[in-house]
């Protein structure tokens, strides 16, 4: 591991340390909220720090613990730099979820080699960088869960989702990845695959649709309910990953799509 990416501290605060990225907004806000109330203080890390602000007076005034670190998370050295704050500042994280991530409409001869490399500097290479430089204080403490919000669309194809699909399969496979080389450290790693769920970037696609109300129908109906999924669902997950419950849990992909790849 590079030396910028290197943590050495004494932890004092004996409150249960989750960072989650993509804290800013819909599942990442969710997650936030949920671990909050669940007793962690939450460290948020994302781009948009007016969306962690109000992520952050969200939980605060649910009685919740959490702080806000605006970060790139593509940013190898930004990202060490933060943990090492959140480190000293906040307490060594027992949890990391990586929630933070784009898509971009195209199949493979549409998509331009700036969304391809931005797709994959968002869904992956961020979920590599944190990991990579949150898993030391977690080895230090002997335990730790890493949660990946993946996608259905890292398991079946998609269409006009090329980048998105590629970035989401090759999240699941660093889910494994970490998962077999530090299981026996105490380390559990899971990948998260939800179908459709309502958040801000599927309202900004229902918005752009030329028919915006078919458009959602058409989406509620991927599911076998006929709705799509809510965030505090995922959120939901991820607590219970997050919890004893899950201990048993580990290198695998858990699939919550409301039956959307059933068939």
């Amino acid at each position: 591991m590079s030396a910028e990416n290197a943590v050495a501290v004494t932890v004092t605060d004996t409150v249960a340390v989750a960072v989650v990225t993509g804290a800013a907004s819909g599942i990442g806000r969710a997650t936030a909220l949920r671990l909050a109330a669940d007793g962690f203080h939450v460290a948020m890390m994302d781009l948009d720090a007016a969306g962690l602000a109000a992520t952050g007076e969200l939980v605060q005034d649910a009685g919740g613990r959490a702080r806000a670190f605006p970060v790139d998370l593509c940013d190898p050295l930004a990202v060490g730099s933060v943990t090492r704050e959140i480190a000293v500042t906040v307490g060594a994280p027992e949890l990391l979820v990586n929630v933070a991530g784009i898509g971009v409409a195209a199949t493979v001869l549409e998509t331009s080699d700036e969304d391809w490399n931005r797709v994959l500097a968002v869904n992956l290479t961020g979920p590599f960088l944190t990991t990579r430089a949150i898993l030391p204080l977690m080895l230090d403490r002997g335990t730790g869960v890493i949660v990946n919000i993946a996608s259905v669309a890292g398991q079946v194809g998609i269409p006009k989702r090329a980048a998105y699909c590629a970035s989401k399969a090759g999240l699941v496979g660093l889910t494994k990845a970490v998962a077999v080389d530090h299981g026996h450290e105490g380390i559990r790693s899971v990948a998260i695959c939800p179908g459709t769920v309502e958040t801000e970037w599927i309202g900004k696609i229902l918005a752009n649709a030329p028919d915006p109300a078919a458009a959602r129908a058409a989406m509620s109906a991927r599911q076998l309910d006929g709705r799509m999924g809510t965030p505090e669902e995922i959120a939901a997950l991820v607590a219970f990953l997050a919890g004893p419950d899950g201990r048993f849990v580990n290198g695998t992909a858990l699939i919550a799509d409301g039956g959307m790849t059933a068939a």
